[in-house]
């Protein structure tokens, strides 16, 4: 039987979210104990809650909405590499002795992914301009990290997530990975259909080959 990890976070009222923004909540507007023949619920969530994908609306006002991204980033071969670094940026040498032969998307599994999804930091490692760069020139289409952002947290200019546009690369920020091997799977990790968003989560699963 092949195996599925689940690498999302899971969506409640105590999942941590980014400082400021709207935690997701979950109110019930039609319950079956109350005599009706369903349940029904009302979701209130941001787009970037949990684990999830930025459109590059996000950080670029010509850049296209959640409805707009190329799903095809989302889904496929997928190396998995645990780097040790603790905080600040991670380069090309943090990847160790990794084999990226064929290497289509890269996801980072750090000690973030030992967080509970109640728990916060905002000194977790993220990806430099160097990182991305040696990616893309390998042919990457997609860069995920289990850390909130592939940005340090008190960024301004996000250089990271420009230079992953700019070299064609999609993003995803937050996945679980404690308990995944290091190796090759199956990713998928779409986005919803969202117009006009600017990031939408993401149930991301890895399969194993």
């Amino acid at each position: 039987m092949i195996r599925i990890h689940d690498v999302s976070r899971t969506i409640s009222p105590a999942l941590a979210v980014w400082p400021g923004d709207a935690p997701p909540s979950l109110r019930h507007v039609v319950r079956k104990a109350d005599g009706a023949g369903y349940n029904l619920t009302n979701l209130t969530l941001s787009p970037h809650t949990g684990t999830h994908a930025d459109a590059p609306w996000h950080f670029d006002e010509s850049g296209c909405r959640a409805d707009g991204v190329d799903l095809a980033r989302y889904m496929g071969r997928t190396h998995v590499v645990t780097v040790a670094r603790k905080r600040g940026g991670i380069v090309p040498a943090d990847l160790g002795n990794a084999d990226l032969a064929g290497l289509e998307r890269l996801l980072v599994h750090t000690w973030v992914s030992d967080l509970e999804d109640s728990e916060w930091t905002n000194e977790f490692p993220y990806p430099t301009i160097e990182l991305v760069d040696f990616l893309a020139d390998r042919g990457a289409v997609l860069l995920g990290m289990d850390a909130p952002s592939v940005d340090a947290f008190d960024s301004e200019d996000l250089p990271c997530h420009h230079r992953l546009y700019e070299r064609g690369m999609g993003s995803l920020e937050n996945l679980m990975l404690r308990g995944v091997p290091d190796g090759i799977y199956d990713l998928a990790a779409l986005p919803l259909k969202i117009a006009g968003a600017c990031g939408s989560p993401v149930r991301a699963v890895l399969r194993d080959i």
